[in-house]
């Protein structure tokens, strides 16, 4: 039988937990100020945190807000999640096994949502986003925050490759055009749509990753044209082969209509 996308997730995250406590990309601080200014958070609100991983975004609202529920898939992200959150000390944000798919929250239950580096694994992303605008409040906010691909369709198709060889839980990386027709069709009025890009090692698409996928990912880098070359930025950073990896913040307000 073939594992979901979902399984593949649980069996990954679950493998990694402990990497991402300490990535630097998860728990960057300019990223996760930005998304709290975003979000024009209110002390009185209850936010949910969708695919929380080791809770960086859902810690980083805590200060801002009355409430933080905290989902995830994977036990062992939770778990290093509440290691942290003790560490920090966050009485106020709850960490809850669940999926996006189906979330067991009532109906405009949430002043805001927000998703980090998530929603490229979500195997239905039009279920998942349809669940974020049910739970949601009218007037509340949606922040996402996730990998990208620009306009492009070679670096796309690239990109995208690249990343199933990294994980293979990985769905899609959407582009910025895609997240707005998509959030636009839910009766979300779409505040900000912010690409933005990292030039990052190799490694960050290789390690932990098996021998026969990180030499695919390897001979597709090898084998790219010049144009995608420059498009990627790749080349040699003291010795070590950097790229660039895309990305976009969007802020979104549900339609109180």
């Amino acid at each position: 039988m073939t594992p979901s996308k979902e399984d593949l997730a649980r069996r990954v995250f679950g493998e990694r937990a402990a990497a991402y406590v300490t990535s630097k990309t998860h728990r960057d601080p300019e990223v996760l100020a930005h998304l709290v200014e975003l979000s024009h958070a209110q002390p009185s609100w209850r936010v949910l945190d969708v695919a929380t991983g080791t809770g960086h975004t859902a810690l980083a609202f805590a200060p801002h807000v009355a409430e933080v529920v905290a989902i995830d898939l994977t036990p062992e992200m939770l778990a290093q999640a509440q290691a942290l959150r003790a560490e920090q000390g966050a009485p106020n944000v709850r960490f809850e096994v669940a999926d996006v798919h189906a979330l067991p929250y009532d109906d405009a239950s949430f002043d805001l949502i927000a998703s980090r580096r998530a929603p490229h694994h979500f195997s239905d992303i039009a279920r998942a986003l349809g669940e974020m605008q049910r739970v949601l409040r009218p007037g509340g906010r949606l922040l996402i925050d996730d990998r990208s691909v620009p306009e492009d369709d070679a670096i796309d198709t690239l990109m995208n490759r690249l990343d199933v060889l990294h994980d293979e839980s990985h769905v899609r990386q959407y582009r910025p055009s895609e997240w707005r027709s998509m959030l636009e069709a839910l009766s979300f009025r779409v505040d900000a749509v912010e690409p933005y890009e990292q030039h990052r090692p190799i490694g960050s698409l290789t390690d932990n990753v098996a021998p026969d996928r990180a030499a695919e990912i390897h001979r597709l880098l090898d084998a790219v044209g010049e144009p995608q070359r420059t498009a990627l930025d790749l080349r040699l950073v003291d010795g070590v082969l950097h790229l660039r990896h895309f990305y976009v913040t969007i802020a979104a307000t549900l339609s109180e209509i």
